[in-house]
Formats: C-alpha cells, sequence, structure tokens
C-alpha cells in the first residue's frame, strides 16, 4: 500500500519505519524536519506539500503534537484535504481534542474519505518495538479495513466506539499515567528524604502491590537523573489541559489531575517543558530542597 505519514518526530520516524519494513511505500513531507535519512534511503517519496502527500496514497497517517497542527495538516493552505480522493482513509495518531476530531472526521468524510482516531500510548520504547497500545474511534469496517496497518506498529489495539472514542481513551490514558508519574515522585521524594536508599526503596516495591510500569520505567529514570525525553513534558501538560478542558465541560472535578498540570507547570517554568514527563519529580525536589538520591 502506499501510505502518507505527516509526523516523523521521536515516535513518527520509528512508526513509519515499521510500516516501510513491512512493505508499504511510505510519502511524506516536511513538518519541522527534513525526511530521516533511514527512510529516505529506504525508499520514501519526499513530497512538497500534505495535499501532494494524499494524491499519491491510500491512507494517510499523521503523528501530530496537537490540535492545531493537525487542523492545520489537514484543512490549511495545500492541506491533505486539497489533494484527497474518494476512499482515502486518514488515521489521526495524534493526541488531540476528542470534539475537535469528530468535526474533523465529518469533513474529511464529505470529501468522500474515511476517517480513524487511533492516538497511542508507549512512548518512544513502544514506538520502536512496535509494541505502541492504539486507542481507536470509527466505524467497525473501516477500523478492521486498517488493522493490519496499525498492527505493524502496536500490539494492544482496541476500537472503542465511535469517532472521538480513541481521543477520550488516550485522554484517560494520561491522567492515570501522570497520576502515576505524581505518586512515584512523591514516593522516592519521601524515601529518600527520610533517609532510605530509593534504589533499593524501588526494588523492594516492585515485589508488591504498589508494582507499575511507571514505577519500573519511570522510577528508574529519576533515581538515573535520565531526563532524555521519552515522551515530553509540555506534550503531556497539552494532554492534561484537554483533560480539564473536558471536565468542565462535562461539569465534573479532576482535582488530582489539576495538581499534576500544576506540577508540570512549574517544570515548564523552570525551564523543563522538554524534558521527559518523569521530570516532574523536580518540581517535588524543589518544594521538598531535597534530591532524590541526596544522602
Amino acid at each position: 500500500m502506499k501510505i502518507g505519514f505527516i509526523g516523523l518526530g521521536i515516535m513518527g520516524r520509528p512508526m513509519a519505519g515499521h510500516l516501510q519494513a513491512a512493505g508499504h511505500a511510505i510519502y511524506s513531507c516536511a513538518n519541522r524536519a527534513p525526511m530521516p535519512d533511514e527512510l529516505r534511503e529506504g525508499g520514501a517519496v519526499a513530497c512538497a506539500t500534505p495535499a501532494q502527500v494524499a494524491a499519491n496514497v491510500e491512507c494517510v497517517i499523521l503523528m501530530l503534537p496537537d490540535t492545531p497542527d493537525v487542523e492545520r495538516v489537514l484543512f490549511g493552505a495545500d492541506g491533505v484535504s486539497q489533494g484527497l480522493k474518494p476512499g482515502t482513509t486518514v488515521i489521526d495518531m495524534s493526541s488531540i481534542d476528542p470534539i475537535a476530531t469528530r468535526d474533523f472526521a465529518g469533513r474529511i468524510e464529505a470529501l468522500g474519505g474515511e476517517y480513524v482516531d487511533a492516538p497511542v500510548s508507549g512512548g518512544e520504547v513502544g514506538a520502536r518495538n512496535a509494541a505502541l497500545t492504539i486507542m481507536c474511534g470509527g466505524k467497525a469496517d473501516i477500523f478492521e479495513k486498517v488493522r493490519p496497518l496499525l498492527e505493524r506498529m502496536g500490539k494492544n489495539i482496541t476500537l472503542v466506539g465511535d469517532v472521538g472514542a480513541g481521543q477520550v481513551t488516550k485522554v484517560a490514558n494520561q491522567i492515570i499515567v501522570a497520576l502515576n508519574i505524581e505518586a512515584v515522585s512523591e514516593a522516592l521524594v519521601f524515601a529518600s528524604k527520610a533517609g532510605a536508599d530509593p534504589a533499593r526503596v524501588r526494588e523492594a516495591l516492585m515485589g508488591g502491590f504498589a508494582a507499575s510500569r511507571v514505577l519500573e520505567v519511570h522510577g528508574q529514570r529519576m533515581i538515573d537523573r535520565s531526563f532524555d525525553p521519552g515522551f515530553r513534558i509540555r506534550l503531556h501538560q497539552k494532554d492534561l489541559s484537554l483533560a480539564l478542558a473536558g471536565a468542565r465541560s462535562l461539569g465534573i472535578a479532576l482535582p488530582a489531575t489539576a495538581n499534576a498540570q500544576q506540577l508540570f507547570s512549574a517544570c515548564v517554568a523552570h525551564g523543563d517543558a522538554d524534558k521527559d514527563h518523569s521530570a516532574m519529580v523536580t518540581a517535588l525536589e524543589r518544594a521538598a530542597n531535597h534530591d532524590v538520591g541526596t544522602a
């Protein structure tokens, strides 16, 4: 299949690579960076605009930072919509506003295309290992048509409901992940300040009910002070903004989510927007005047 893939960043690059390795022809255009060498050397075609990408492919996949980016690529000047052929499927794997997603899908369908929202979880490691969790919204028959493509990039692939349901699920995922990062951060700051070795505390907790993937991976990052981005704070902050805006529209309270957002905001204020989201721990460390691992 000829596939357009727009958004070749930390996660999009390996995701497109898996599709290319499976024999699909990749078409892309520069969003923020030129075509990665490994994709170009594998035969990927560089196009001038999203419209040109769409005109050449049967499926367009987006992996972009935020709602305005998706809208611009789809409907801006020389956007995907300008080159979309009837029957083309758009798969948006970005994490964006569910309400906007439904609007985008309606506009694509009016042009004769199909739409699936399919945001992912698993970070850079999941993208590299083709082990992403993919949460989908769309028509069942269209989902089944694109499932073989999704299976090249992920392992846990679920059709949650109609268009937008994937984005709702991703927002829920980001709430859970943020609160787990906050919990692990507080626990390790507490343990270290109390004089315990945080590495051994983490090891002990991994054998009990407190064990989690966040404790395993991000707890180790906090101890090692390894905050190179797998998933950036500014992107998780964006996702929590979607959660809180949605909560306001639904008339519900998400108090712990709001607190996690404030901790991310404190990190951003200290210039850490592009660090890994596990660096949330640094906001708590500053409040405690104590770094994890300090004797």
